[in-house]
């Protein structure tokens, strides 16, 4: 059982479904030659999924190329289902610095053959996460730096400024397809930059007013 209490509140959130988003960022749709999206593109991780500040990745035998994509975690903080735009924001209730592992070798092929990617996205500790930090803490979620560097060089330096759909949108669009509960985090999707992690390497993520997340590879 993973729980959440974010920083300034005393509520504790039992984790439920994480909810991701792939291409929201244009230059990471770039970068990996990937058609831009009519609506946006949602998978699932499992809780098992997760692991925390100073934990390790674990990169299955069945992979050689697990990449790195640094996200703005959004925790759900009250239940609902059809969340109309301007109530998004009512039912966060923090936020977080995430990573979502990617096993690349494994999603190329199951994407040539039009299958789902949870073999490559919903792996164990595929989603290390941060503390999260109450939303009344950050001014502006859609105006935050976030970045992530291996082993001390400088990988992803966007801002969440440069989503194409905003945190509104992507909790509207969630919530029309699965009811968000209290406990749910999304992932809002990566900046450009995304590469290869190696046995050894030291991932260390930061969002500006959010906080931190350093993790290794084992």
């Amino acid at each position: 059982m993973f729980q959440i209490v974010p920083r300034g509140t005393t509520t504790n959130y039992q984790v439920g479904k994480l909810v991701c988003v792939a291409r929201n960022y244009v230059d990471h749709i770039r970068e990996l030659n990937n058609a831009f999206p009519d609506e946006p593109v949602m998978f699932t991780k499992p809780t098992t999924s997760i692991i925390v500040d100073g934990e390790k990745i674990i990169i299955p035998p069945y992979s050689t190329d697990c990449h790195h994509e640094v996200e703005l975690a959004v925790l759900i903080g009250a239940t609902g289902k059809d969340i109309p735009l301007h109530r998004a924001f009512q039912h966060v209730a923090g936020y977080g610095v995430a990573l979502d592992m990617t096993l690349r070798d494994v999603q190329s092929v199951l994407k040539a053959k039009g299958l789902p990617w949870d073999k490559a996205k919903g792996f164990d500790t595929s989603c290390p996460l941060s503390s999260f930090v109450a939303a009344e803490a950050v001014a502006d979620p859609q105006r935050l730096r976030i970045a992530l560097r291996v082993n001390g060089a400088l990988r992803q330096d966007a801002t969440t400024a440069l989503m194409m759909r905003g945190i509104p949108e992507l909790i509207a669009a969630a919530s029309a397809i699965f009811t968000l509960e209290a406990g749910d985090i999304l992932l809002t999707g990566t900046p450009a930059g995304v590469a290869a992690v190696n046995s050894g390497d030291v991932l260390e993520a930061e969002i500006e007013q959010v906080g931190r997340l350093r993790v290794t590879v084992a």
